[in-house]
């Protein structure tokens, strides 16, 4: 089965807001085995609009649109669709009932008609009730394809997708499995990864494809089969992975698909052994710590985190010595094991990393070149620090020494 996924709006072609929906439809599509086609961003603009349903119709079976189903004039989306499947729009009680309760628990104030007009769907869709919000979701059959619409706002439309249009494809469709296995690699580049694993990977089945997804120091490779026998497709990619793993033994670090990614790894360690992180960081400027922190039961074991972005806030707050940093400079090992050493007093905990390092563009307070990186390591027993360079744009030496970061921390958690 192939799907389109149409996404409607001006704001998303100037950029001024970045399209999540595809990437959540296409990843709850992908679970069923829905391959996802194409994915289409237009207009709010009724010609578009009707150009794209025409197009898609003819390229996939399933076509889930996003977007401009609010109650102001520059969403036209409902009319649009009406006259695609050329019907016209019908007053839906049930939803103007979701409305009115919405209206009276949590808005308040007057019922505008233009809020009231969100009730009318087009008189031969199904309704998808949209408890979180006032668009309902429309669904169409025609003929053998699947027509969905569904309200732009992101959590509205997740809810829909997980609890409405999921369950309604895998009811009207034979779907088949995809299987993905996604490993963790860490410390090795994509074209050095793909020299060790060349012949592997040129033996490979027909029907398992592998796709190299690098990011700034970290790899993910995936493995990817799809049919409609779910255990042979999981035996023959386990086969394949037994053969690829000693050839990175030393590179791997996990599945993501099973433990995550290299935080929730670092987490699910920590937790296992009873011990806490700290963190103190200078050119990471606190993504380091964001890294655990985003994630659900943190608090189990990150400890703290602090950012002594400035010279004298490494010295202040984490007591970095003043002739240290004049004798090695604010960028250097000795500076990057101080931070991590004092962090770990200061937060009280078993292992703690600390950056420090020059992301430029301008060399500020060192004159260590840009991309120079420091990471400090440090438990009860001690402390070490490794120097990175870590190329000369901002955001990808950030990037760069936060995954550096997290591998190095890897390493050190699991020789426990």
């Amino acid at each position: 089965m192939l799907a389109e996924i149409i996404t409607i709006g001006d704001e998303l072609l100037i950029g001024q807001v970045i399209d999540t929906n595809s990437a959540f439809i296409a990843k709850q599509l992908n679970k069923i085995g829905v391959s996802v086609y194409q994915v289409t961003s237009i207009q709010d603009d009724k010609d578009h609009i009707l150009k794209a349903l025409k197009e898609a119709e003819i390229r996939v079976d399933i076509i889930i649109l996003t977007g401009g189903l609010g109650p102001t004039k520059d969403d036209i989306t409902k009319k649009t669709i009406a006259k695609y499947f050329d019907d016209t729009l019908v007053k839906d009680e049930s939803v103007l009932d979701n409305i009115e309760h919405l209206w009276k628990n949590y808005v308040g104030g007057k019922l505008l008609q233009v809020n009231i007009d969100q009730s009318l769907v087009p008189s031969k869709s199904t309704v998808l009730m949209n408890k979180l919000g006032t668009a309902p979701g429309m669904w169409f059959d025609k003929d053998d394809k699947t027509f969905v619409s569904l309200p732009g706002v992101p959590y509205e439309m997740g809810a829909l997708i997980e609890y409405k249009v999921i369950p309604k494809l895998k009811e009207k469709y034979s779907l088949p499995f995809i299987l993905h296995k996604t490993l963790l690699i860490y410390g090795i580049g994509e074209s050095a990864l793909a020299a060790r694993i060349e012949a592997w990977e040129d033996a490979l089945p027909e029907y398992i494809r592998l796709a190299y997804l690098p990011n700034l120091g970290k790899m993910r490779l995936r493995l990817s089969a799809k049919g409609f026998d779910e255990g042979q497709l999981k035996a023959s990619v386990d086969k394949e992975i037994d053969k690829v793993l000693p050839l990175i033994q030393d590179k791997f670090f996990g599945f993501e698909d099973e433990e995550g990614s290299a935080e929730i790894i670092i987490a699910k360690q920590l937790t296992k052994l009873g011990k806490t992180l700290a963190i103190a960081e200078s050119c990471t400027g606190g993504n380091l710590a964001e890294q655990f922190t985003k994630n659900s039961g943190a608090s189990a074991y990150f400890n703290g985190g602090v950012v002594t972005y400035s010279t004298q806030s490494k010295m202040n707050v984490l007591g970095v010595s003043k002739e240290v940093i004049n004798e090695y400079s604010v960028v250097s090992g000795q500076v990057a094991e101080s931070m991590a050493s004092n962090s770990l007093k200061l937060f009280n905990s078993d292992f703690a990393v600390a950056t420090t390092g020059n992301a430029g563009p301008s060399k500020g307070e060192s004159d260590a070149e840009v991309g120079t990186v420091f990471i400090g390591i440090a438990n009860k027993n001690g402390v070490y620090s490794e120097k990175f360079n870590l190329g000369n744009h901002r955001i990808k030496v950030i990037n760069k020494a936060v995954n550096k970061a997290l591998e190095m921390l890897l390493k050190e958690i699991f020789k426990n």
